[in-house]
């Protein structure tokens, strides 16, 4: 099954899960990063589940689904251990047109969470259309080793640049050579390492005179 890749804006919307097992305990710890409002539903909490409540990180309804749960969600997840409640939830989330994420069930969903690494604005997902989670977390795994926090910092770094070239008109070739003068130097080690003061030397070195090299570093530095 071919699936659009398609990145969501959920901060501050509804997301309403159904269940809370381990299965909702890992989708929950990936919506937390978004700070969407998560409402859970279920007669009962796991421990993963509970944690969260208890830091007053999520809404608890503490019952069985009942028609009408979703109202007002944005997306909504079917993660119970029941099949007629599962396609219960899926009749409804059809009705209002809201996403939902069957868990047992790749087929009927209408979107499937993705294995991600993220480092800060830095976002790789990686899916296998609900084959092989399996393979899916390996690959994670991976590129978790490949790309660590140095390239969330990079991205940080990137987009200041970019907001001082914006409106020029030669701010996308500026950008693009100077990400080739930032990969071939010592730049993305200085990231890793937070060594600050040699990463001023270094961009002073890379930046046209223009830049402000200590704003970007405090900008940063913030982060």
């Amino acid at each position: 099954m071919a699936l659009y890749p398609i990145n969501l804006n959920i901060s501050g919307k509804l997301c309403v899960i159904i269940g809370a097992g381990t299965v909702a305990a890992r989708k929950i710890n990936a919506l937390l990063c978004c700070a969407p409002r998560i409402r859970v539903v279920s007669p009962e909490l796991s421990a993963g589940v509970q944690q969260h409540y208890d830091k007053h990180k999520l809404e608890w309804i503490p019952r069985p689904y009942q028609h009408g749960d979703l109202q007002g969600a944005t997306l909504a997840f079917a993660l119970t251990d029941c099949p007629a409640i599962q396609e219960q939830i899926n009749t409804e989330a059809l009705e209002l047109g809201i996403p939902v994420n069957i868990g047992d069930n790749p087929q009927a969903c209408t979107f499937q969470t993705a294995a991600t690494v993220r480092q800060g604005d830095l976002l790789i997902s990686i899916s296998t259309g609900g084959g092989s989670p399996a393979l899916a977390a390996t690959i994670r795994k991976e590129l978790e080793l490949q790309y660590g926090p140095e390239y969330g910092y990079l991205v940080k770094l990137l987009s200041l640049i970019r907001q001082r070239t914006v409106g020029q008109t030669t701010s996308q070739e500026k950008q693009k050579l100077l990400l080739e003068k930032i990969l071939r130097t010592s730049v993305l080690d200085l990231l890793k390492e937070k060594e600050w003061a040699q990463l001023h030397e270094k961009l002073f070195e890379i930046l046209p005179q223009e830049m402000n090299v200590a704003s970007l570093i405090q900008k940063m530095r913030e982060e």
